[in-house]
């Protein structure tokens, strides 16, 4: 079990999230939620449009400060999470990253060939300095008398998430590009990832550096590929990733470390033996289920659960929001309430909220969230 050092909780006003994160029981189930600083806020996109592009919001600390609190001036969210994107390593390694209005991310450069592959490295993170700065910005923003509001959440996209942009020099629908050099040239597909699984390591451990007090894997594509396939070209790499990341932070705070692989619920039982503190689940996958394989047992070794409500419920009546919310931390089962470490659950959607989301449909989901779950813990049976 992760050793929790005295001060991780110390110097926030809400530590829900990150006691929630190392399984300690919590008065009820922290949330945040993916992209949650995004399109769907009005104010975002009014920032977005003073940067004049997504990249010049990303590259610029005030403006990244200013986006990323915003959702939290509007909801009781109890985490902020960096405002970035998960591929700015691969721009820094000099791919040359755009976004389009109206578009998703597209690489000047893509990687298909042996030639290209080999000037690959890792690279030099005075060149993500902007994000580094960024952190700190926010850090500073969220204290209020002395302490944090909520914990601030860094993050990366995987080395197979980041290989998949990479290869296909855009999103894709069929990853047509990148399994071919997987299935056809698997040494080419190693080296790519060794590169970016190293690379992702010194970004989140500059991130921790700079503030993050936890920090996200994004596995957005590991569930694409096949059995087998799976555990060697992103589990593998994973692994090695959080391999090299720091447990503690500048103050000596415990760092959680948590992995979502969207898709990847038949796999959950390789993941257990990740060295992270939580896992993020699809809406694919039964949250009690989960608990019953991965979530550990009271003072044993676990995994802490994130997710996992479908994002498009968010479409549906704020009524019918709350039914789905019950049914989601329901499925969990009795909370944790014990003094010591076992099975927790942090609220969050499938995937990344949508740029259609009413906002006002936003504030019924994180109210039900609070609301049931503590009438949950009201209920419950407490742990000793």
């Amino acid at each position: 079990m992760t050793e929790i050092k005295p001060n991780t909780f110390a110097n926030l006003h809400n530590p829900t999230f990150l006691q929630a994160c190392l399984r300690q029981a919590t008065p009820y189930t922290p949330l945040w939620l993916m992209r949650q600083a995004g399109r769907y806020l009005p104010e975002y996109c009014a920032t977005r449009a003073k940067a004049g592009s997504f990249m010049g919001l990303a590259t610029n600390p005030d403006y990244a400060t200013e986006v990323t609190l915003q959702p939290l001036e509007r909801y009781p969210l109890d985490a902020a999470i960096l405002f970035s994107d998960i591929l700015t390593v691969p721009d820094a390694m000099g791919l040359g990253l755009s976004f389009a209005q109206g578009e998703g991310p597209r690489f000047a450069k893509s990687v298909r060939d042996e030639a290209a592959v080999a000037e690959l490295a890792v690279p030099d993170m005075d060149k993500l300095r902007y994000v580094f700065d960024a952190v700190s910005s926010i850090r500073k923003a969220l204290t209020v008398d002395g302490k944090g509001r909520v914990p601030l959440i860094g993050f990366s996209g995987s080395p197979w998430t980041l290989a998949c942009y990479m290869v296909e020099g855009a999103g894709s629908d069929d990853y047509r590009h990148v399994k071919t050099m997987l299935y056809s040239r698997p040494d080419l597909m190693h080296r790519i990832l060794l590169v970016n699984a190293d690379a992702v390591a010194a970004y989140l451990n500059a991130q921790i550096d700079a503030g993050a007090q936890a920090v996200m894997v994004f596995d957005s594509w590991g569930g694409v590929l096949a059995d087998g396939a799976f555990q060697t070209f992103s589990l593998a790499y994973t692994e090695r990733v959080l391999a090299q990341l720091k447990r503690y932070g500048p103050q000596g705070e415990t760092i959680p470390r948590i992995v979502f692989t969207k898709g990847g619920g038949l796999w959950l039982g390789d993941m257990a033996g990740l060295d992270c503190d939580v896992l993020g689940l699809d809406w694919t996958v039964n949250l009690g289920h989960a608990r019953a394989l991965v979530g550990g047992k009271e003072n044993a070794p676990g995994k802490a659960l994130q997710g996992n409500i479908d994002p498009n419920v968010l479409f549906a009546p704020p009524e019918a929001i709350a039914t789905q919310v019950r049914a989601v931390l329901d499925s969990f089962g009795s909370p944790y309430q014990g003094s010591g470490c076992g099975p927790t659950h942090i609220f969050n959607l499938g995937h990344g909220i949508s740029q259609y989301t009413p906002p006002e449909h936003v504030a019924a989901l994180v109210q039900a969230v609070h609301s049931h779950s503590r009438v949950l813990r009201a209920g419950a049976t407490p742990q000793t």
